[in-house]
């Protein structure tokens, strides 16, 4: 396909989307709660959110709850329980942002069980929008967070000691779908390893919010942060428009401010997955070739209830729960 075919497409493209998000605004927009979540960790998560939802409660409420239940399992990418930084040492980041624009995040946070929970502490108990490192931890525990003991669980010791042998870090591709190694699916209740949970709801009252919980890169150089915990890149909300959150390479979603990039796309019109799509887009104009090593993806929903995702490379799922639904969906990718 020659450069103007190509552009000509693309603005063919970009009406069609606006046109169907028009389209699926009137017909599947989706009555009453909907909550979603990133990769199949979600299913899990998603039932803790509808514990509020469910009830008539509010999205930030449930958004909170919700990947609470991911952060006290065992896995590799989230809560305690996660692989280490590059010196041993467990550091977690995390997001939350409701419907009015308020938000609150913390970062590289040590031993401390739920860093959603500060972050919200932190969105509505402070002056600030983040809060990191010590001072985090400070405040965490003068909100009455107990200090939990410093120590791996057994599966990321035993991660940390494989990664010791090798001593690089080498990006991999839909973590959740490993097979083998101390994280493997056996020795997570028979389910896949996972990333970051991201997760977005919006409540019976029309209200939106999202929230997105990390322990970030295995084996990360001390102090390294992600897109999790920052507003605007891994987590963003306008109460007007819709919500996105991210997962995958955090360096690169940073680049592009993701989730606010996807929910400006939104903002003209564009439907969730075109949106997301488009940002998508952008990051292999970036990367170029790079493109092929790394995992990137959105999951985002609009005011109306309507729910869209896309991807980097295949195997990304999302996790939805409505009042008739409760399943994982496979989402649409560049790289197939």
């Amino acid at each position: 396909m020659n450069r103007k075919k190509f552009l000509q497409l693309s603005a063919l493209t970009g009406v069609f989307g606006v046109l169907g998000s028009k389209t699926l605004a009137q017909t599947d927009a989706i009555n009453g709660p909907v909550v979603v979540s990133t990769w199949d960790a979600g299913l899990r998560a998603n039932k803790g959110a509808w514990e509020v939802l469910g009830k008539g409660g509010s999205a930030l409420d449930a958004v909170e709850k919700g990947v609470m239940v991911t952060e006290d399992e065992i896995n590799c990418c989230v809560g305690l329980g996660a692989n280490p930084d590059r010196d041993g040492i467990v550091t977690l980041d995390a997001s939350i942002m409701d419907h009015q624009f308020n938000c609150g995040s913390v970062a590289f946070l040590e031993r401390i069980k739920h860093p959603i929970a500060v972050a919200r502490r932190v969105m509505e108990k402070t002056p600030h929008v983040m809060l990191v490192g010590s001072g985090a931890q400070q405040f965490a525990v003068a909100e009455g967070f107990p200090l939990e003991p410093q120590q791996l669980s057994s599966e990321a010791a035993k991660a940390y000691e494989e990664w010791l042998r090798n001593s690089k870090y080498e990006p991999q591709i839909n973590r959740e779908n490993q097979s083998h190694g101390p994280f493997a699916p056996a020795q997570i209740n028979g389910e896949w390893n996972h990333d970051t949970i991201g997760m977005v709801a919006l409540d019976a009252q029309g209200r939106l919010a999202g929230s997105c919980t990390t322990s970030g890169m295995g084996f990360k150089m001390r102090g390294r942060v992600g897109d999790s915990p920052i507003i605007g890149a891994g987590l963003y909300v306008d109460g007007e428009v819709g919500a996105c959150t991210a997962t995958g390479q955090g360096e690169d979603i940073i680049r592009v401010a993701g989730s606010s990039s996807v929910v400006a796309y939104m903002r003209q019109g564009y439907g969730p997955e075109v949106a997301c799509q488009k940002v998508i887009e952008r990051i292999v104009k970036i990367k170029g070739e790079d493109a092929r090593k790394i995992q990137v993806a959105f999951l985002a929903i609009n005011k109306y209830g309507v729910v869209g995702a896309y991807a980097l490379h295949k195997g990304f799922n999302y996790a939805i729960k409505t009042v008739t639904t409760e399943k994982l969906v496979e989402v649409k990718s560049w790289f197939h």
